[in-house]
């Protein structure tokens, strides 16, 4: 019972969790847009009134409070369901494929709930907004559960796997935090603070193409601040699996250094490809003294944990 009861409270607040990061995503992406509320708003219409046209739905409170309630209802259920599974996996390992299936089928139901219910007024919803709030979801909740259940993830991924999963998101933030703090300065110092990541959020969300017709706000700089952060720590993720691999085999030490390589071309390329404009609101240096002194971060916190890696290349190469 005890059992039953600990997975029924981990997987309520965990699934409550999730609904908190998907509401607080469009609150942010309503205010970005000047519109507040309109997304719960037209969900709520949709689902319990049958609403088809758009421009009809007024941003209501009570609209807001029938989807909050539903919402907060279904990601309780599926944080229960992901609760009895992790239990299970770490009763019976064998059943992890089923915990990995059930979090595939998450996303899948999400996607195909919100298209069922609302379908009428997706035109006025971006598609990448629900992909998302359901990422962010997934992502809290998992977070919540590997805390709760540290042993579960050191038998999913194995001690090796574990420290790359800690590495990689530890150096992609530091990174992230770098390159922050770099333009947080510089724009401070031209008299314009949080202009580069409102501007930078503002080309990616809302397709500015104008930077005089730049309104600094907080929304759009905390939409950037997220894709940021989550970009540096994919990349930290795949940095730190080389470097695992690096610490059986020194000399992949060159793909490690590779990749950074490319990163920082990479960067510059899809800004050159998808802003050119950018390059002449943000002076190019600034875009690669952020980038480098992100790289230098992460490596110089990547070296102090593999230090013995590191001897091992550079005296293989003498």
């Amino acid at each position: 019972m005890a059992s039953d009861s600990r997975y029924l409270r981990e997987g309520v607040i965990a699934g409550l969790i999730g609904a908190a990061l998907v509401a607080v995503w469009f609150l942010i992406y309503d205010a970005a847009i000047g519109r507040p509320f309109r997304t719960p708003s037209l969900l709520g219409a949709a689902t319990f009134q049958g609403v088809t046209d758009p421009s009809a739905v007024p941003t209501a409170a009570h609209l807001v409070v029938q989807y909050t309630v539903l919402h907060g209802v279904v990601f309780a259920l599926i944080g229960v369901l992901i609760a009895y599974l992790i239990v299970s996996a770490q009763r019976e390992p064998s059943r992890v494929l089923t915990l990995f299936i059930a979090l595939m089928c998450f996303e899948v139901f999400f996607l195909a709930l919100v298209t069922w219910l609302a379908h009428p007024v997706l035109g006025e919803l971006a598609w990448w907004t629900i992909l998302a709030a359901n990422a962010l979801a997934a992502g809290g909740m998992l977070i919540y559960f590997f805390v709760g259940h540290r042993a579960l993830g050191r038998a999913l991924l194995g001690p090796l796997w574990t420290r790359v999963v800690r590495e990689g998101i530890v150096g992609g933030l530091l990174g992230a935090v770098g390159v922050a703090l770099w333009f947080l300065a510089y724009d401070a110092a031209a008299g314009e603070p949080l202009r580069t990541p409102a501007l930078l959020g503002a080309a990616l969300f809302h397709g500015l193409r104008e930077p005089g017709a730049l309104v600094i706000t907080m929304p759009l700089v905390l939409q950037y601040t997220v894709v940021h952060g989550v970009v540096f720590i994919l990349f930290g993720l795949a940095a730190a699996g080389l470097l695992a691999l690096a610490d059986r085999e020194p000399r992949l030490l060159f793909a490690f250094v590779m990749l950074f390589c490319c990163f920082e071309v990479f960067f510059a390329a899809m800004v050159a490809i998808l802003a050119e404009w950018l390059l002449e609101a943000v002076p190019w240096w600034t875009i690669l003294a952020g980038n480098l002194l992100a790289a230098l971060v992460m490596m110089g916190y990547f070296f102090r944990g593999h230090r013995v890696t590191w001897h091992e290349f550079i005296h293989a190469r003498r």
